[in-house]
């Protein structure tokens, strides 16, 4: 198990008992009590659990996360501009990976029907959306199925991607900002989108403007990490001189 699946799992573990013990924790995960003790200092720090002698206790709720449906509804309009200026970085007869995502799951939509690429996707709507497209040739990443995101996730995804070299992946992000970077408020979530961004040689952030500043609890990578970013008109020019400057494209649909 990965650190970030560990730590989502103490989590719960922590909000379902009012509490952990390093020792019993150590003895379900099969690692050092030191390991769990490192665990519990980065949840600390995070602001989710609060250290006491011998483990820690819950000091609030998860990062609330909304389910598909209702981000789905947010900047809707945005969002088709997003996809359909996103299109113009499809590469001719090459291999893309699309990302878990409402703005990525309308750009899968928006694909034409006579597309010639290659496709990987851990998204459930993504591929649903492109199973149909005679001229797609479809690879569906596997793993434990989020039902928040209908995503998979865990060690089944992660090591499917580590074998993978595409052309460019179309990343989506819960928060986006120069300080903080790109987040997601889900661990296992985090760790399988920082596999997609190693796997792609160039990546394209599809963001609407209302998360850019959004903070969330999983950190999965940097602005820098990202070629192009295609966000909406609402972002400043400002704002967007301000990430031009340290390296990524801005395109405002």
């Amino acid at each position: 198990m990965y650190a970030p699946e560990r730590q989502q799992e103490i989590l719960r573990l922590a909000q379902e008992g009012g509490r952990v013990d390093v020792l019993s924790l150590a003895e379900e995960f099969q690692v050092t009590a030191e390991t769990v003790r490192r665990d519990l200092k980065a949840l600390d720090r995070a602001g989710l659990l609060r250290r006491v002698h011998g483990g820690a206790i819950p000091v609030g709720r998860l990062d609330f996360e909304p389910d598909l449906a209702e981000r789905d509804a947010v900047a809707a309009d945005e969002k088709d501009r997003i996809a359909q200026a996103a299109l113009a970085e499809l590469p001719t007869d090459g291999n893309v990976i699309i990302d878990a995502g409402t703005t990525t799951a309308r750009l899968a939509a928006a694909v034409p029907v006579d597309a010639a690429l290659t496709v990987v996707t851990h998204a459930l709507p993504v591929a649903a959306r492109l199973a149909d497209h005679p001229g797609i040739a479809l690879h569906l990443v596997g793993g434990r199925v989020r039902h928040r995101t209908r995503a998979a996730v865990d060690a089944w995804a992660l090591g499917a991607y580590a074998e993978i070299s595409a052309d460019v992946v179309f990343l989506a992000t819960n928060g986006f900002s120069p300080d903080s970077g790109l987040t997601t408020p889900d661990l296992a979530e985090a760790a399988v989108k920082r596999a997609v961004v190693k796997a792609a040689r160039r990546v394209v952030l599809l963001a609407d403007s209302g998360k850019f500043g959004q903070r969330h609890f999983a950190r999965f990578g940097d602005l820098t990490d990202v070629d192009l970013l295609i966000t909406d008109t609402s972002l400043s020019r400002d704002d967007a001189r301000s990430i031009e400057s340290r390296g990524t494209e801005v395109v405002r649909a």
